[in-house]
């Protein structure tokens, strides 16, 4: 008789794919189902692991980790769990982890390298708790600014997406799935989910293959065949049919032309969602026999599809073969991370030498400086806080200044998502606004606060407590009234100080999943706070704490100065004194357009030409602010702009120069960024295009030449019949600070037949 340890699935000197078809021939079909399902472990465990006999579970607490293991290990294979969690940036929900700022804040860094490290420590820390899975990075492109989750994208361009995904899923994954650091990274939401109607979560989204194969899929494939191993299923429907059944986007485009043999996760429901909410499914047992046979592996918090895909089998719907592709994907996984020989518990020792490591918060802090970006300046900024320049009093108001957990954004401590650190991250451990003021300023000087304005109110939704399949409703938001008396304290404080430093923008219950808002407006008196401190003439800063840009009134037109800060995360109080103060320069670049109105949806810069006019009758078109601004605190000046070869072929490479010039007096961190403009298509196509970006420090006086590279291949179109394709004929090539053309220089070239 064979004793356990013998089998050839646990001899670890067998190649992984021998191990995998060992074990799966052994498999009853109710354990390859279960494999098959990740549960919620915030639930019912024991009914989850020994009786459903579940492959994964996510929102687990470390003693539900521990919990679970001793569960699985009484099962009859003893087949470990994958441990997954919603990492997105930093440890979300482990005491005392690195918060970094939200990717979107990432973003406007442009810095693959440092979004590299941060995956890299974010991983380094997971995986020292028992978490063998993040769900990050999003390769969704924001362009609905309604839209609840712009906060977790990188933002609206897809090739700056690429390049961030990119580095993300290497700092994840590490040196591969045998370093003990490194994490499962997941590409999501595949595909087209941030294309909504209205700005409304998860709605349909209206999208030709074309328009996909335009913008969304880009990033995805780029993450595809650079080795991301897991992909995440978005939860909409196109063109009619759920993503988690959608034949074409799965099978002929991932599995078929990019030939991506990764793990596939439906994302919270999908299964089930197509039931109860899309209801294109009559009920769980055809639900789950369509997802198994569109190719899904994972199917995320359904428990009603251990049922269904049974009720399938005994059916005749589906037989216990048709489960061993995606059980077979799913075991690799576990073999490749060594889970059988150590289930990668929590462990002590390295959560004590690495779950907020000094050296992590360091690096934190290098984040949330190069998050900034600096909108406005009539050279206030940076305050004059050197030599000997007198003491000033500085009335910092708000109520976001010193709020927190606010400050961290969603996906941490206490957004919403799980429950076992209801108080949010320890407080000691994060730096506001008021925080970093009062830490910073020179001695002798002084640092008052008021918050002058309250945000929003809180009432249930009228439908219910909680939608058909039992998740919480979140509740309904009010704009909070304006507070006369607040307000008169911060105009008196305004009127006593020599700078006003006013932190407005919006909160937790403004963002993310289900939380779309139908306006970009600051809510709550907040507008009514800007307004009054501004009527005392005192010198007003503006700082954005805002998860997404926002429509911010006319009076921030002449204000002193404007940052946008999109939740900093942990050190982002200290790095936003610090610029004020100018320790620091300036180094952010938006990544993501600002609307004037809100009826301006979408706002991206790369439309589509053809339009009559180029304003709304009443309004204008032009954002606020567009994709690639940010000021410095000094000049540069672009010149000389010119092609090496104007003429190249399909097969070629565009190589072009520009000189830069610090003309000011202090440091910079330049992004020069390159556009491409095809000037006649066959099809009608954007204007321009980010096609490359380069950052280049420049002390004052220097001159430095500047070369650029652009591939003759990626100068692509999306043809009439879906293909991608470089058409011979005449380019512009756009290099400057921005995507706004005063802002480029510009040179011809010539792509050949």
């Amino acid at each position: 008789m064979t004793s356990v340890i013998d089998l050839p699935y646990l001899d670890t000197a067998l190649p992984v794919a021998d191990r995998v078809s060992d074990l799966i021939a052994r498999m009853t079909p109710e354990e390859k189902v279960g494999q098959m399902l990740q549960l919620d472990a915030r639930d019912d465990l024991e009914d989850h692991v020994l009786r459903r006999q579940a492959g994964s579970i996510l929102h687990a607490s470390p003693e539900r980790i521990r919990a679970a293991h001793e569960l699985t290990d009484r099962t009859r294979l003893r087949i470990p769990l994958l441990v997954a969690e919603d990492c997105i940036h930093g440890h979300s929900f482990f005491e005392g982890a690195t918060i970094f700022p939200t990717q979107l804040g990432m973003a406007a860094t442009w810095d693959p390298g440092l979004v590299e490290r941060v995956a890299r420590v974010t991983a380094v820390e997971v995986s020292a708790t028992g978490i063998h899975w993040t769900f990050s990075p999003v390769l969704c492109i924001a362009r609905d600014l309604r839209w609840g989750r712009v906060n977790e994208t990188f933002g609206e361009d897809p090739h700056l997406i690429g390049e961030l995904a990119s580095a993300a899923v290497r700092g994840y994954q590490g040196d591969g799935l045998s370093d003990p650091t490194a994490i499962l990274a997941a590409a999501k939401h595949f595909a087209g989910y941030s294309e909504t109607q209205g700005g409304r979560d998860a709605s349909e989204a209206d999208l030709s293959r074309r328009k996909l194969r335009a913008w969304h899929l880009p990033p995805f494939e780029r993450v595809a065949r650079e080795g991301c191993r897991t992909f995440m299923l978005g939860y909409q429907t196109i063109d009619g049919v759920p993503i988690t059944v959608n034949d074409w986007l799965l099978s002929d485009v991932l599995r078929g032309e990019w030939g991506y043999t990764g793990t596939l996760v439906t994302d919270w429901d999908n299964v089930g969602r197509m039931v109860w909410e899309q209801k294109v499914q009559p009920d769980l047992t055809a639900a789950a026999t369509a997802a198994v046979r569109a190719g899904n592996d994972m199917v995320m918090t359904t428990p009603g599809f251990f049922e269904g895909a049974l009720a399938a089998i005994e059916e005749g719907r589906l037989t216990s073969a048709d489960l061993d592709d995606a059980v077979r994907r799913i075991l690799t996984l576990k073999f490749e991370l060594g889970l059988f020989e150590d289930r990668r518990r929590p462990a002590p020792e390295r959560i004590e030498a690495a779950v907020g490591a000094a050296a992590h918060a360091e690096l934190n802090l290098e984040v949330a400086r190069r998050s900034l970006v600096l909108l406005r300046n009539d050279g206030t900024l940076p305050l004059p806080a050197g030599g000997n320049a007198p003491a000033r009093r500085i009335a910092v108001v708000g109520p976001l200044a010193d709020d927190a957990q606010a400050q961290l954004g969603d996906w941490a401590g206490n957004s919403g998502q799980a429950g076992w650190i209801p108080d949010g991250h320890p407080r000691h451990l994060i730096s506001t606004v008021l925080d970093g003021l009062r830490e910073r300023v020179p001695d002798g000087w002084s640092v008052t606060y008021t918050r002058g304005a309250e945000i929003l109110e809180l009432a249930p939704d009228p439908e219910g407590d909680t939608f058909p399949d039992g998740q919480p409703r979140p509740p309904v938001v009010t704009p909070a009234p304006v507070d006369e008396a607040q307000l008169a304290e911060a105009v008196a404080a305004a009127r006593d100080a020599d700078y006003v430093v006013a932190v407005v923008g919006d909160r937790i219950e403004l963002i993310g999943e289900g939380r779309s808002t139908a306006t970009l407006d600051l809510l709550g008196g907040q507008n009514a706070l800007l307004e009054a401190v501004a009527a005392t003439g005192t010198p007003l800063i503006v700082v954005l704490l805002a998860s997404k840009p926002q429509v911010l009134p006319p009076v921030v037109d002449d204000a002193a100065a404007l940052v946008w800060a999109a939740n900093p995360g942990m050190r982002g109080g200290r790095a936003l004194a610090e610029l004020l103060l100018g320790e620091i320069e300036p180094s952010g670049r938006l990544p993501v357009s600002f609307a004037r109105h809100v009826g301006q949806q979408p706002t991206y810069y790369n439309q589509v030409r053809g339009q009559h006019g180029d304003r709304y009758a009443d309004l204008t078109q032009r954002p606020a602010f567009a994709f690639g601004e940010g000021l410095s605190y000094t000049t540069i000046e672009y010149d000389g702009l010119h092609v090496a070869e104007p003429r190249v072929g399909p097969g070629g490479v565009v190589r072009a120069a520009v000189t830069l010039r610090n003309t000011g007096s202090r440091p910079a961190l330049e992004t020069v960024q390159a556009y491409v403009s095809d000037l006649v298509t066959s099809v009608s196509w954007a204007d321009q295009e980010l096609k490359a970006f380069r950052q280049v420090t420049l002390v004052p006086g220097e001159e430095r030449v500047v070369d650029l590279e652009v591939p003759a291949a990626d100068c692509t179109i999306v043809d009439a019949a879906g293909k991608r394709v470089v058409e011979a004929g005449d380019f512009e090539l756009r290099v400057g600070r921005s995507s706004q053309q005063e802002d480029q220089l510009t040179a011809r070239f010539t792509v050949t037949a």
